[in-house]
């Protein structure tokens, strides 16, 4: 039974451990009535998931429905979600159904549902617990029943936090959350991914598929892919594209006037620590190695200025700065929580 649940999913490549997870999740979660949480990273599949649920639910024949909040203002994406009367505002000509309307008896696959405005969240809370809304313009109420799959790349437990994100909202959307791992944490799967659009456009551009030699690969395996598997495919498609039947190389599938190298992937975990011990081996320790505590001070207030400034360029999100440095969200947090505390004896008295 666990092979069949955590089997690939049809459209989808990668057997990694991480992946497999995912496909175990799919599988248990698709026939229920559950809303669904897809968080990742930009690129990493979020709506091949989405669809695979949809057809893998008794609600596979009704339809699909895919709203990317993101990509239109707060006024707009609220005619989008849940349509308007004619006249309901300028440029209203006409009575307008929504996506939820349209996704009724079917899946609606909400991308992006960070971006959703304070006042948008208070109405979509509304569809998910009462399944009911009012169009712009009009008082009528309307009922629908779609299955609700949500998806971003933030971490929402930040944007509550700061203000942005509706709690109860959050634990609506969450009932069952999948965590789509990036390129970075399942390399196993580069090679097949990568044979995969090597066939696929090769196929589309009515070429033979071009080998790919052993140093392709080996820059394949090392590169950090930040755009995730869908930046691999955008290499190769292109790598297949220029390669005119030659054998690919490293020099082929970077980019067109990049003269460097790519970067190697940074490695995960405990590279905070590495990073560091780099910065100061050139000088600082020399100091340290023979003063005792002082070394621990020095690397401890590089740390904390480091942390500092990635959480400042990530507007303090810590998923998103954790992934910088490499380091996981909870450690993060644990040393953002050290280094807001005062050190003992800093204080004065009456403070």
């Amino acid at each position: 039974m666990s092979q069949e649940l955590d089997a690939p999913l049809s459209g989808i490549v990668g057997d990694s451990p991480a992946m497999r997870k995912v496909y175990q999740l799919t599988r248990l979660v698709a026939p229920t009535r559950a809303s669904v949480l897809i968080v990742g990273e930009t690129g990493t599949g979020k709506e091949l998931i989405a669809r695979a649920i949809h057809r893998l639910s008794p609600r596979a024949e009704g339809p699909y429905v895919r709203v990317n909040c993101g990509a239109l203002a707060e006024s707009l994406l609220e005619s989008e979600l849940f349509g308007h009367v004619k006249g309901a505002f300028t440029g209203a000509i006409e009575n307008k159904t929504g996506r939820f309307e349209a996704a009724h008896g079917g899946t609606i696959f909400l991308d992006e549902i960070s971006t959703i405005s304070l006042k948008l969240q208070s109405k979509l809370l509304r569809v998910l617990q009462e399944h009911e809304f009012e169009r712009v313009g009009e008082s009528r109420t309307i009922r629908v029943d779609p299955r609700v799959v949500a998806a971003t790349n933030q971490f929402l437990e930040d944007e509550i936090d700061a203000g942005r994100f509706r709690d109860d909202l959050y634990y609506r959307l969450n009932v069952v959350p999948i965590y789509l791992p990036p390129l970075r944490e399942r390399r196993e799967d580069i090679s097949a991914l990568a044979r995969f659009f090597l066939e696929k456009y090769s196929e589309e551009n009515r070429r033979d598929p071009p080998p790919i030699t052993a140093e392709a690969f080996k820059a394949l395996q090392a590169h950090d892919w930040p755009g995730n598997v869908r930046e691999l495919e955008n290499t190769i498609e292109r790598a297949v594209v220029l390669s005119h039947g030659q054998a690919l190389t490293p020099e082929m599938l970077m980019p067109p006037g990049q003269d460097r190298r790519w970067r190697p992937a940074r490695s995960r975990g405990g590279d905070l620590a590495a990073l560091i011990q780099q910065l100061v081996r050139t000088g600082i320790q020399t100091i340290a190695a023979n003063e005792g505590k002082l070394y621990d001070k020095l690397v401890g207030g590089v740390e904390r200025e480091l942390i500092e400034q990635v959480l400042q360029q990530c507007d303090n999100g810590q998923v998103k700065a954790a992934a910088r440095p490499g380091i996981n969200r909870n450690t993060l947090h644990k040393k953002v929580s050290d280094y807001s505390k005062p050190e003992a004896g800093s204080g004065t008295a009456g403070e």
